[in-house]
């Protein structure tokens, strides 16, 4: 931790459920939503909420909000919009307009009276956005004197007629996951480097018995015969980590799901340097392989019966004399040859040797996810992720986690004729396609040439890993992924 660090590190928010009217409770905010065309359904005496609408201060519309005082409590009447319109994603935009109103408020116990009729992952969606929205990185930040503490919300309620803690639960530990993969990518690569990365490895598989970790370090990487991974990392003083977590809460042969994860600590471009804009956040180049970790951790939490086994490779990408460079040839763990026509793709190089490592092990289905391309964001802008496959029915299961879990993804194209675009005239491959042509692609075509016969599926997250525009996670390290790879470990557990 850098001088001056703050330690005040990320407490997690205590979440707890009730039966009780939220009048019962020892909040002193209660959050009640409202659809279209209804009324208050649990109103206090004197019918102050209701009155509220009734004046048109608070409206059902999505997202508007009003405030009254009452029984000692403060009350916020939130507009849901229309019932057939809800979702999840809609409760948690809903969850962090309210969290935003209650920052202002000083509010430290919030309550959430669910509307009737909610499901699970709608439930799910208002835990979502509470705990997501409400999490601030101030870890570098001074603490404020002691006489001056500034409020935090620290609690919040769930009241609903029936009980849902089950559904709760197992958000909370979901939610958790992704802020923890938001902390881990939002530290500076001073402190985030990959020994950090596989400390949290080590920690995480001490906290669940299911879990087991292997760290190989520069020696071990190089021993492998990971050439394309060995190539990004020589270039930087700090030590490399090839990082396996195990998860086998059942006794099998080989793993259901393989989860890789590219994790370049700091990418300043190598001697193909980036601009220094661009470089300024490139500590968030190691999201997609923190998405992974705290993802197989939440797996784990949640005990699902799968088999799973995550890659994840840490690195730095740095210029010096031993940094790698244009023109170099290296050989990947499969054998393949590969000719560095640019340094600064080299996300590609390090899961080439990750995938393969993931399929020597027994991963019968393989997902990656990676800040792999500028390109990407180009095309989709922060909205979606990039989708690409070489299975139809192992992209329609990925679709379908995205879609359950708001973390939305666009299919884009692979095909031989961009495949073409990576041959190399001295070795089996180029590492980057021409310059601003079909950049996102030609990097999936690179990739799949090192998944063999297990059916695979890309994320390219480079614009949804930050300043995702979200109401719960709009500026700063999203933590994209998480809830998605859980969703997908929980397909793959129900078949």
């Amino acid at each position: 931790m850098a001088k001056g660090a703050n330690p005040r590190l990320d407490r997690a928010m205590r979440v707890t459920t009730t039966t009780q009217a939220p009048v019962d409770t020892a909040a002193d905010t209660v959050a009640i939503g409202v659809f279209e065309g209804k009324d208050v359904a649990h109103d206090l005496d004197g019918s102050p909420l209701q009155a509220l609408l009734d004046a048109g201060e608070a409206r059902r519309t999505f997202k508007h909000l009003a405030l009254t005082h009452a029984a000692g409590k403060r009350w916020i009447v939130v507009g849901l919009g229309e019932r057939d319109d809800f979702d999840a994603e809609r409760a948690r935009a809903a969850a962090a307009t309210v969290v935003g109103r209650v920052g202002e408020l000083g509010t430290r116990v919030l309550c959430w009276e669910l509307p009737h009729r909610l499901d699970d992952a709608q439930i799910a969606g208002f835990v979502d956005g509470t705990l997501l929205a409400a999490h601030r990185f101030d870890r570098y930040r001074a603490a404020p004197p002691e006489d001056e503490p500034q409020p935090r919300l620290e609690e919040l309620i769930v009241s609903d007629h029936h009980d849902v803690s089950a559904a709760v639960g197992r958000a909370v530990l979901v939610a958790e996951a992704q802020n923890r993969t938001r902390d881990l990518v939002a530290t500076p690569a001073n402190d985030l480097t990959p020994a950090t990365l596989a400390d949290r490895a080590r920690e995480l598989a001490a906290e669940h018995d299911a879990l087991s970790v292997e760290v190989l370090g520069r020696d071990g990487i190089v021993a492998a015969g990971m050439g394309a991974f060995a190539a990004v990392a020589q270039g930087s003083d700090a030590e490399p980590a090839l990082i396996t977590l195990r998860y086998e809460p059942v006794a099998g042969e080989g793993f259901d799901l393989g989860l890789v994860g590219k994790a370049v600590t700091f990418d300043s471009g190598g001697l193909s340097i980036k601009p220094a804009q661009s470089m300024a956040t490139m500590k968030l180049d190691m999201a997609g392989g923190a998405a992974v970790l705290e993802a197989l951790g939440a797996i784990a939490a949640l005990a699902l019966p799968v088999r799973v086994v995550a890659v994840v490779g840490a690195t730095e990408n740095m210029l010096s004399g031993h940094a790698m460079r244009p023109g170099d040839v290296v050989r990947a763990r499969a054998g393949t040859t590969i000719e560095i026509v640019n340094t600064d793709a080299e996300g590609r190089l390090v899961l080439a040797d990750c995938l393969t490592h993931a399929r020597e092990l027994g991963a019968r289905r393989l997902v990656d996810v990676a800040t792999l391309t500028g390109a990407i964001v180009s095309a989709l802008g922060h909205r979606r992720a990039g989708l690409f496959a070489d299975d139809d029915p192992w992209a329609a299961t990925v679709e379908e986690a995205a879609a359950a879990t708001g973390e939305l993804v666009w299919r884009l194209p692979l095909d031989p004729e961009y495949g073409e675009l990576i041959k190399s005239p001295v070795a089996d491959l180029v590492n980057a396609g021409e310059r601003g042509v079909a950049g996102s692609i030609t990097a999936a075509e690179f990739l799949r040439r090192f998944t063999g016969d297990v059916p695979w599926a890309h994320l390219d997250i480079a614009g949804t890993a930050w300043d995702l525009g979200r109401p719960y996670a709009a500026k700063g390290a999203s933590g994209w992924g998480v809830r998605l790879l859980v969703a997908l470990a929980q397909a793959v557990a129900a078949e």
